[in-house]
């Protein structure tokens, strides 16, 4: 098994399809659900982590969202994946430098 985690908690390892207008979508979707409110005011519905001096609060829920590791098989040395399939990285702050793990796990 390969297991590819986010090393960060503004950031996202998912499997989905490689195409452009997906990838579009989700982040249309994400923004539409999660919308990016730099300094928003909780009395204004906006997110109570902004008082903190971070803008990041989008960032923390986006992650929420999308998850933070996947879990693969690996079969005769290559990762167990439908021809469609693709391992991602997202980031939902980026103002940090991010890392990703990746272990094998088993013989």
């Amino acid at each position: 098994m390969c297991l590819v985690n986010a090393m960060h908690i503004t950031a996202s390892v998912f499997i989905n399809d490689n195409e452009s207008g997906l990838h579009a979508d989700y982040e249309r979707w994400l923004e539409e659900l999660v919308p990016f409110e730099p300094g928003s005011d909780p009395k204004q519905g906006g997110y109570l982590r902004n008082r903190t001096g971070e803008d990041n609060a989008d960032a923390h829920h986006k992650r929420q969202i999308m998850g933070r590791e996947v879990v693969v098989a690996i079969t005769d040395g290559k990762l167990h994946l439908s021809p469609w399939e693709h391992i991602f990285y997202y980031e939902f702050d980026g103002k940090r430098r991010k890392r990703v793990l990746v272990k094998m796990i088993g013989e």
